[in-house]
């Protein structure tokens, strides 16, 4: 079967903002403009549960109005395909967005006109520059009290260190708002009414325009008092992307056609020189077509980016696949959903042609897969397909052993793409089966739950039996529950939210063990020398082999390392995971008979126990960045209440009529927050919280933790 669509006419973008930007309203509108459906579902209309927007479809995201698990929908606009996947903007559900950044080659920001750069917006632009993903602004909303365009242009400037160069401006604002300028074409797109199918009117700028279309705010009419201004700066940017239009310009004058600003401003766009800006309302029906104008002229095709790397064993690039048929097959699960479908594995397709059918190796885990049903998801409808090629985001269904950031590939040419990166979780809870005779199936579900999910850990506590669920926050964790019970059919119960501490220790400290054991017949024997030093926050664990002249031999070194990490998790002071050390094998002895990899396995663990305690170990808390945006009147109060739970106050930021804190504060006060903060701002506040780094817990909150552990606290001076 040959290519329908060229390479170069796809688009594969995700929409990307904090919660309540406008994201899933935006797409709504994309859908409705490119003719995928015909009528618009707004957010606030879900809330009943007896209809839900295209992306927004799960039970949890209607009750909540909020996105929760990204989606893939495809359009086609001006001939060109849109694969585009709408993602989440709450923190707690970030796995989202980093995923969907990770196979995408472009990004729509979308902004509040009235907040600007909120929390999660800086969060998801800092993951898009992790994967180089060229992007656009959108300011939305430009239509609600408060709305200010060139305040949002300077908070982008000043909080993402980004370079925005506006291609639109807007004409009006709030009540007021009565669409745009266009600074590539230099017309005036004005539109009579919000209604959905209301056409806009392309009007000549001249000196009196905001006479003529009736705008009296001071502010608006200044900006369109500065509409040359904002043309030269463009013409300026677009120049130094194109030396032939610049020496035109310089010498002869000549002003560059929309068609050579168009073409620069993409050039610049897939550079990332700059950030093209647009501004619209999409509730009130005003300037999506430009946002799709805007993705068809300046976000890359899969062939305008850099190839994928491929990796070795290590994770270090070794080479790179191009995105073409004509090279093997490759591509990258990026997500698995549990569907009434069964389980659907996302795909990317990199490179090469995949058939329904087809054979394929799993590289990351050495495993074979059979392509059964193939699927192109429309939200929740899935169409199927007979074969994907490059470029093609596609789902597969029900495959055995593939796991998010799995690669998939040709088997006579196999190869392992470079892999995503996924946040630690900080919060745990207990979890348990409702219903003691559904245990088995609650164990099951949750297990595919976590497959699905890397942002979730499931584990089991030694002491107790219990199960554990680590995730992202309260949210997470809460949301995560209520999809089993609405997928699975499974309920659960959830215990109090416990905090993932961890520990360190302080000074450097050298250790001799000697495992030494005699029974009748072989004994066991072995002695090593370790040095273990701590590192700086956020360096993990790394072991060091310094030993010579053969007194550990190097086939019983790797032993000593499994020991090592193997102890590690189950820290001295209150059994949580030890980070952030050097342990160096420096010395040992071996016996020829009754030395083995387990003896130095086992005197490596019982070093590490021994050296610990005397190096000073401490307790590490998770500290959390913690944003909490109110009213004026209830400042004093919320700054009171942020340093009673040990908060740091890092900055305030005006944020539209509110004014944002910005405070870093353990995660272990953070707990029932948003109810005190509700209560005492009456419901006017939020907050948002990412997870920031750890820190050294104080001496008598320690204590309690170590005691609530049940372990005696083994401190030396």
């Amino acid at each position: 079967m040959a290519r329908t669509t060229p390479l170069s006419d796809i688009r594969n973008i995700g929409i990307i903002a904090h919660v309540d930007a406008g994201k899933t309203t935006t797409t709504e509108r994309i859908l409705y403009y490119t003719g995928r459906k015909h009528t618009i579902i707004d957010i606030h209309d879900t809330k009943d549960m007896k209809t839900s927007t295209t992306t927004d479809y799960l039970e949890q995201e209607q009750k909540r109005g909020i996105t929760i698990q990204s989606a893939a929908v495809s359009a086609f606009w001006r001939d060109k395909k849109i694969n585009l996947i709408d993602t989440p903007g709450h923190v707690d559900f970030t796995i989202e967005v980093n995923r969907s950044l990770r196979v995408l080659d472009g990004a729509v920001v979308v902004f509040d006109g009235v907040a600007g750069v909120e929390p999660q917006s800086e969060t998801n632009w800092r993951l898009a520059d992790n994967y180089h993903v060229p992007r656009m602004c959108y300011v939305n909303k430009m239509d609600r009290s408060g709305a200010n365009f060139l305040r949002c242009i300077d908070m982008i400037k000043k909080r993402l260190g980004a370079r925005p160069l506006p291609v639109q401006l807007p004409i009006g604002s709030e009540d007021n708002f009565k669409g745009m300028i266009d600074l590539v074409e230099m017309k005036a797109l004005v539109w009579d009414s919000d209604d959905k199918d209301a056409v806009w009117q392309v009007l000549d700028i001249t000196p009196d325009i905001a006479d003529k279309l009736k705008i009296t705010t001071p502010s608006d009419r200044a900006i369109l008092a500065s509409i040359d201004k904002y043309r030269t700066e463009l013409i300026d940017t677009c120049l130094e992307q194109d030396d032939e239009a610049m020496e035109a310009y310089l010498t002869d004058g000549t002003v560059p056609s929309g068609d050579v600003l168009r073409k620069a401003l993409r050039k610049g766009t897939l550079n990332t020189a700059f950030t093209i800006v647009l501004c619209g309302s999409s509730y009130k029906n005003k300037g999506v077509q430009q946002v799709l104008d805007a993705v068809v002229d300046y976000l890359p095709a899969p062939t305008d980016v850099p190839a994928i790397k491929t990796v070795d064993a290590d994770g270090e690039p070794i080479g790179e696949r191009k995105c073409s048929d004509d090279e093997p097959f490759s591509a990258l699960a990026f997500k698995v959903i549990n569907d009434i479908y069964g389980a659907l594995t996302f795909i990317r397709v990199y490179s090469g042609v995949l058939t329904k059918g087809a054979s394929v190796q799993n590289s990351t885990r050495g495993k074979r897969e059979k392509i059964g049903r193939m699927v192109e998801m429309f939200a929740k409808e899935a169409n199927p397909v007979e074969e994907a090629r490059a470029g093609d985001i596609i789902a597969l269904v029900s495959l055995a052993d593939t796991e998010t950031g799995d690669t998939l590939c040709d088997s006579a040419d196999p190869v392992v793409l470079e892999r995503m990166r996924f946040p630690e979780p900080v919060i745990s809870v207990s979890v348990k089966s409702k219903n003691k005779a559904e245990q088995e199936k609650f164990g099951a579900a949750l297990g595919k739950m976590v497959r699905a999910d890397p942002s979730l850990h499931l584990e089991t506590d030694r002491e107790t039996g219990q199960t554990i669920l680590r995730g992202m926050g309260e949210l997470h964790l809460e949301v995560t529950l209520d999809r089993m019970r609405t997928e699975f059919g499974v309920e659960g119960t959830m215990g109090e939210p416990q905090v993932a501490y961890r520990e360190t220790f302080t000074k450097k400290f050298d250790e001799q063990y000697i495992h030494k054991k005699q029974t009748g017949g072989s004994g066991q024997f072995a002695e090593v020398w370790i040095t273990f030093e701590p590192l700086e926050r956020s360096a993990g664990f790394e072991f060091v082999d310094k030993t010579v002249g053969g007194s550990v031999p190097k086939e019983y070194v790797p032993a000593v390392e499994k020991g090592l990490k193997i102890q590690k998790e189950d820290g001295v002071l209150a059994g949580y995971p030890t980070v952030d050390f050097r342990a160096t094998l420096t010395d040992g002895s071996y016996h020829d008979v009754d030395s083995n990899a387990l003896t130095f396995e086992i005197a490596a663990k019982a070093a590490f126990r021994e050296a610990i305690r005397k190096a000073g170990p401490i307790l590490l808390e998770p500290v959390m960045r913690v944003e909490t945006v109110t009213p004026g009147d209830y400042l004093g109060d919320v700054i009171g209440d942020i340093n009673r739970r040990r908060g740091t106050i890092l900055d305030q930021l005006e944020r539209g009529t509110n004014i944002a804190v910005v405070a870093n504060v353990p995660l272990s006060e953070m707990f029932g927050y948003i109810g005190q903060l509700r209560g005492m701002t009456s419901g006017r506040a939020s907050y948002t919280m990412e997870f920031s780094h750890y820190e050294p817990v104080p001496r008598n909150v320690a204590d309690t933790v170590i005691a609530e552990a049940g372990k005696p606290a083994a401190v030396a001076g």
